[in-house]
């Protein structure tokens, strides 16, 4: 059975060499991206804390980079097609221990690899009908918050207004109480009788009803008790009546 080795694998590929990590915690990473598209892989290399993300996400950048200006590829239709981490020397150190004893220390190191290529039709189709319906969604939810803050502004707008107008109307009392055009007692005798009429005009309000359904009664009582009695006639000695 014919097997397709690292280096005939198809597709534009960048390599990193000796860097001075252990391929197990390069390849950590390697597994979040292999098979995704170059935006999403990118997308989730900037969010990953990892130390070998950045490091990841240069030699993407270099495979990427290699795609479009030898290739003619273009960006947005290519994904990661092979991505893996080889182990490089190991530097053999040493530390003093107990007794006269020698701690070993390894420092490991490896080589990084990333291999890109362009997705097939089927693939692209996906990937695009996906972006549109994110784009769309986008677009409402920036509509949406533009227009709350559009609403916020004018509110806060409407009420810087007012609270001006409140701090002229104060500023033009104070100055006319300096100059004298106005005394205090005018001022609180204009702001009582407002208060009054505004009293007055909630309880001619409140008392309006009752009087409406009130009149009818008073008016039906003073008809009964003034309505004229009718004479009686009465006959006197000579037969002829007379009424009182």
């Amino acid at each position: 059975m014919p097997v397709t080795h690292t280096n005939e694998r198809p597709g534009t590929r960048a390599v990193l060499r000796h860097y001075h990590m252990s391929a197990s915690k390069a390849r950590l990473v390697l597994d979040l991206v292999r098979g995704k598209d170059v935006t999403s892989a990118l997308e989730i290399l900037a969010g990953t804390p990892r130390e070998a993300a950045s490091v990841v996400a240069k030699v993407l950048g270099s495979a990427v980079a290699n795609a479009v200006n030898n290739d003619g590829q273009v960006q947005e239709e290519l994904y990661i097609t092979s991505a893996f981490a080889d182990e490089g020397a190991t530097a053999k150190r040493f530390r003093p221990r107990a007794r006269g004893r020698a701690g070993r220390i390894r420092k490991r190191s490896c080589h990084v690899t990333i291999i890109v290529a362009r997705m097939g039709e089927p693939e692209l189709a996906r990937l695009r009908a996906a972006r549109s319906t994110e784009v769309a969604s986008r677009s409402r939810r920036v509509a949406g918050s533009r227009r709350r803050a559009d609403q916020q502004s004018h509110a806060h707008k409407r009420e810087v207004v007012r609270e001006e107008a409140a701090a002229e109307a104060t500023a033009a009392e104070e100055q006319a109480l300096l100059t004298g055009e106005v005394s205090p007692d005018e001022i609180d005798a204009t702001d009582a009788d407002a208060a009054t009429d505004a009293e007055a005009a909630t309880d001619a309000e409140d008392a309006a009803p009752e009087s409406s359904d009130a009149a009818p009664a008073s008016d039906a009582g003073n008809e009964t008790d003034d309505e004229p009695t009718p004479a009686t006639p009465v006959a006197d000695e000579s037969g002829e009546e007379t009424t009182d």
